[in-house]
């Protein structure tokens, strides 16, 4: 395959660095964007090079010469005026062969040149688009694919006010076939984007490729910056598909929007105040941000593809106004109950997409080259937690939505809300702690190597038990996670409680863990903490258990467990945090709020205070809040 590189425009928005060097001659790292080009095209067996030339031509000649020095082979076409992105394509007709691919000379470029030649083959394309998504789809020109992947509608910059679309930008990478030649004009200076895709999406055979990777116009100031701290970061090379990717899979009603129990219009569609930032931050982590969704509303007939389509195109417009995108949006259309009068009998199947099943994600890993066991299920749902277990993928439940109220699988973490998850996950705040620890379990001869994590209520005991059981388990350490909260005693069995000390039974969780390292099973029955769920029977065993995690408020207040520990750390939060979290949790426990005030001045006293006071027992104080 041939490859002709368009390298003649003027980069008028960056005047201030092209007035002696052209545009695609500019440094990113220590060499040209366009010698960037060239070796992404060797590597992938592509050596026969047209480079179109106008503005500034020599010094691209002079560097390159005829391609030998790079072991490929590189000839030229010079515009003897400016010709747009379309015109100079025209003029080398003769020189063409066969399909052929097109590098606009101003977009970094590090993708899977193979896959991307596999596809535009396969679907037997005369003209294919690599597409993705930006964050600033509102000036860019927009693409809309059929289920196909087939282009059926180009919607150039500017759009009308009131578009909405699925944020599919048109990225300045295509493979075209011979038969473009005749919808192109000899000697008409002219775009692409503006001219000819709009006019010939539904004339020939035009698909777009869906693309993670890198393709990014270093056309302005700000974007060469930043193209240039990409590659300094090493995140355009981690972003080819020779490199797994990392995803964060989320729910949609719930977590990303607010819950309305089967969203069918879209002006239903509501995103929570605060999910623009946090799909933003997953955009700029190297995450994906993948959406997989139970839309059972098709078959429930209340809506149909056509229209849920609709709805998701609302969700990235809204997205794409606040500078976020998401990678891509899976969703499962079906529903195995049959029988009802409303039904749309077609989609009411049992398939292998909808959640718990994994076939989304499966989908999701072979469109994005996505490694599972490295991402993560961030849902509001039993079916979402499940679904992310089944798949390999860490879990977090957030307390929006159906708040994971009624389950019998519990997630690895818990958080308020679709924010406060993807800030753990971005910031691993307690990496350091984990690293200072595994220092301490390689040196000592413990066995099991005994953690307690202990602190007030609502201060992050939980999060940091997981992390910690996680981050063993990663570096094939056998951790097991006990949580003292199974040994509380009923709400409705407290009568005579008059403390913290009381709520717990303490004396049974002394006789238990001391079984438990003794090689005994130990059964409990599990703490329901909301009314809608039941209590589970666990069993627990620390036979290959080399890492013991005590996590409970209790964790400290007995000499026995204090005597078990080899690694004591207290989680302490302030007052006020503490109030916040105690009323949004109890909220969620759906307690009236004279209830809940009733509780926070009780523990203030009966809880908070006694429990601060165990803290001169441990080796580490911790505020998660400064970590």
């Amino acid at each position: 395959m041939q490859a002709v590189l368009l390298a003649g425009g003027k980069g008028t928005r960056l005047a201030e660095y092209t007035k002696e060097i052209p545009k695609p001659m500019l440094k990113i790292g220590d060499k040209p964007l366009l010698q960037h080009q060239v070796e992404l095209l060797k590597k992938y067996g592509i050596t026969d090079i047209i480079i179109l030339v106008n503005y500034l031509k020599d010094p691209i000649i002079d560097y390159f010469g005829d391609g030998s020095t790079l072991d490929v082979s590189i000839s030229y076409f010079e515009e003897s005026k400016p010709l747009g992105t379309v015109g100079g394509i025209k003029e080398i007709e003769d020189r063409i062969h066969d399909d052929f691919l097109v590098f606009y000379g101003d977009v970094m470029v590090n993708m899977d040149l193979s896959r991307f030649i596999a596809y535009h083959h396969n679907k037997k394309s005369q003209c294919t688009l690599a597409l993705h998504p930006n964050d600033h789809p509102y000036d860019s020109d927009l693409v809309e694919t059929d289920v196909s992947g087939r282009i059926v509608a180009f919607y150039p910059k500017p759009h009308p006010a009131d578009l909405t679309y699925h944020n599919l930008v048109n990225a300045g990478a295509y493979i075209f076939s011979p038969a473009l030649m005749k919808f192109i004009e000899k000697g008409k200076n002219a775009d692409f984007g503006r001219q000819v895709f709009p006019a010939i999406c539904k004339k020939i055979r035009m698909y777009g490729y869906h693309t993670a990777e890198y393709l990014k116009d270093m056309g302005t100031p700000d974007r060469l910056e930043q193209v240039n701290a990409d590659w300094q970061s090493g995140k355009i090379a981690a972003a080819g598909y020779d490199h797994k990717k990392r995803a964060v899979f989320l729910d949609r009603d719930g977590v990303l929007n607010v819950e309305k129990n089967f969203i069918s219009r879209p002006e239903d569609m509501e995103l929570y105040h605060f999910t623009p930032e946090a799909v933003r931050r997953i955009n700029n982590s190297g995450y994906l941000s993948v959406v997989v969704t139970n839309q059972s509303a098709v078959a429930r007939n209340l809506c149909t593809l056509d229209e849920l389509d609709v709805i998701h195109k609302k969700l990235e417009t809204d997205l794409g106004k606040k500078g976020a995108w998401l990678d891509a949006i899976y969703f499962c259309p079906h529903h195995p109950d049959k029988g009802y009068p409303e039904e749309n009998p077609e989609y009411k199947v049992d398939c292998d997409c909808r959640k718990p099943k994994t076939g989304m994600f499966r989908q999701a890993a072979e469109d994005f080259h996505i490694d599972l066991a490295g991402s993560w299920m961030i849902g509001d749902s039993e079916r979402d937690i499940q679904a992310g277990i089944n798949t390999g993928c860490k879990t977090i439940g957030v307390r929006t939505g159906y708040g994971i109220k009624k389950t019998t699988v519990l997630p690895d973490y818990f958080f308020e809300d679709l924010r406060e998850a993807v800030d753990f996950i971005l910031d691993e705040p307690y990496e350091d702690l984990f690293k200072k620890i595994f220092e301490i379990y390689t040196r000592e001869k413990h066995m099991p190597f005994v953690i307690s994590v202990a602190g007030n209520a609502r201060s992050g005991k939980s999060t940091l038990a997981s992390y910690l059981q996680l981050k063993f388990r990663e570096m094939q350490v056998n951790a097991l996670k006990i949580e003292l909260d199974h040994w509380i005693i009923p709400e409705d069995r407290r009568g005579s409680c008059r403390n913290v000390y009381d709520r717990f039974q303490i004396n049974k969780i002394v006789a238990d863990i001391n079984r438990l390292v003794s090689g005994e099973k130990i059964v409990v029955s599990t703490y329901s903490n909301h009314r809608e769920r039941s209590s589970q029977s666990l069993e627990y065993s620390c036979l290959d258990c080399s890492v013991l995690i005590l996590d409970g408020i209790v964790a400290f207040s007995h000499e026995t467990l204090r005597a078990l520990s080899v690694y004591k750390i207290f989680i302490e939060i302030p007052e006020e945090v503490f109030y916040h979290r105690f009323t949004q949790y109890y909220r969620w426990r759906g307690k009236t709020e004279d209830e809940i005030k009733q509780l926070v001045e009780k523990r203030k006293t009966d809880e908070y205070q006694l429990i601060e006071k165990e803290r001169k027992f441990a080796d580490l104080v911790i505020n998660p809040l400064s970590v």
